[in-house]
């Protein structure tokens, strides 16, 4: 579905964050990216998404590489991010936020009204607070409200950085199962990265572990369960 190759990425030209990274992203798996803080993880996600433009390097998206293709295009492509800092408009209701997510067809007015209908179909609460302010809800109806936005633009992959940051316990399990359901159910193909071990590790198909901006450890999530020292866990 995706793939990096060998991918050299910095904030400054000469200074690259990721040194030779490479990734693949199955068709409705999660691939989890794991690491401490400051490996580089969030920066992966940002050059997939175009926020960074690598200095070296492949972006495929199903054979084609999306180096260089704007944002806006992404989305026409069906990749969606989802950033580690809450992105909700905590003044416009939760119906308002979603709509915020169609703005790329915000004039096909029955596809606004069928994607808004899927997505309170999907998460019941969405729908019994829809008129609620967004910046009432609780962290982890946010964070569905920022899914729910994201998934009106039918993605077929969705980019996902440490979804659970600042959430109490029973709340992020609320949001690794919503990941896992959005796989199980819709089909989804998720890339997911986290410093959450033990929890990303129950969800996981694969599995990817940076240091220093480089691949240390790879598998699938079967081959982990004897890495749990090296994994920090």
């Amino acid at each position: 579905m995706l793939e990096v190759r060998d991918l050299y990425v910095g904030y400054y030209k000469d200074l690259n964050i990721l040194q030779g990274i490479s990734l693949t992203a199955q068709a409705r798996k999660i691939t989890t990216v794991l690491g401490a803080n400051g490996v580089g993880k969030s920066t992966l996600l940002k050059a997939i998404y175009g926020f960074l433009r690598p200095n070296k390097g492949e972006i495929l998206l199903e054979g084609e590489n999306i180096i260089g293709t704007p944002t806006h295009e992404l989305i026409n492509q069906g990749v969606s991010y989802i950033p580690q800092q809450p992105g909700i408009f905590r003044w416009m209701s939760v119906e308002e936020n979603l709509i915020m997510g169609a703005w790329t067809f915000r004039q096909d007015k029955a596809r606004i009204k069928r994607k808004l209908e899927e997505n309170y179909e999907r998460f019941p609460l969405l729908r019994e607070r829809r008129k609620s302010l967004a910046g009432e809800l609780s962290g982890g109806m946010q964070r569905m409200v920022e899914v729910g936005r994201t998934l009106m633009t039918d993605p077929k992959i969705i980019l996902v950085d440490e979804p659970t940051a600042g959430l109490a316990k029973l709340l992020a399990e609320e949001i690794y199962q919503m990941l896992a359901d959005l796989r199980d159910k819709d089909g989804m193909t998720i890339i997911l990265v986290d410093q959450a071990i033990r929890q990303a590790l129950k969800i996981a198909d694969y599995v990817y572990v940076l240091e220093l901006g480089r691949n240390k450890f790879e598998g699938p999530v079967e081959e982990f369960t004897d890495l749990k020292k090296a994994l920090w866990v």
